[in-house]
């Protein structure tokens, strides 16, 4: 098995949780697809086969000092109180549950890899391939995978342990996904392989 790191990106309260700040968003996608039942199957098959496990999420400090006010995406975090680092919003959901061996990946843009920790991780564990998941689709997983592709890892995406805000953007994100990266439902990825 090559070197292998799991990415669960953005499952954090504020975004999946069922009363969490996006339920009516991403949440009804997320429940609708099985996403984080699925995730947690997920983590527990990556963890028996001893890959290595990255939690990425995004946030900003208190003042929303990190936050792009020009930014579409994030310039409404400030508005509505949502993404603040240290609070529940911020803590992956329960399910997934984060162990203290695994990696805490905190970013304040949309790709993993920009301005964070990701990059120096998996050059220091020496991680071949990348094994991706999270919310949204279009989003986080679209800017990894892509970025992930030209750093030279090998991508594989979880396609039912993703979501976007509508079964459209969700269709549309995999369907440009498969040029950087393979997709497949998480029952069928073996780890070990």
């Amino acid at each position: 098995m090559p070197k292998t790191m799991f990415l669960v990106m953005d499952m954090m309260n504020d975004l999946v949780a069922e009363n969490g700040f996006n339920a009516q968003t991403y949440g009804v996608q997320v429940k609708a697809r099985n996403v984080l039942p699925n995730t947690a199957a997920a983590i527990a098959a990556s963890r028996d086969a001893g890959a290595a496990i990255g939690f990425v999420r995004v946030g900003f400090s208190a003042d929303y000092r990190e936050a792009p006010a020009n930014s579409p995406i994030f310039s409404g975090a400030r508005k509505n109180g949502i993404f603040q680092l240290g609070t529940w919003g911020t803590q992956v959901y329960d399910s997934l549950a984060p162990q203290p061996q695994d990696f805490d990946i905190v970013k304040h843009r949309v790709s993993p890899f920009y301005g964070t920790a990701l990059e120096p991780i998996l050059r220091a564990q020496g991680i071949e391939r990348l094994v991706l998941c999270g919310v949204s689709t279009n989003g986080v997983v679209h800017s990894g995978a892509r970025e992930a592709h030209d750093r030279d890892y090998e991508c594989i995406i979880l396609e039912d342990c993703c979501a976007g805000v509508t079964p459209e953007e969700h269709a549309h994100a995999i369907a440009c996904l498969g040029r950087y990266a393979r997709i497949v439902a998480s029952t069928d990825f073996d780890w070990a392989a």
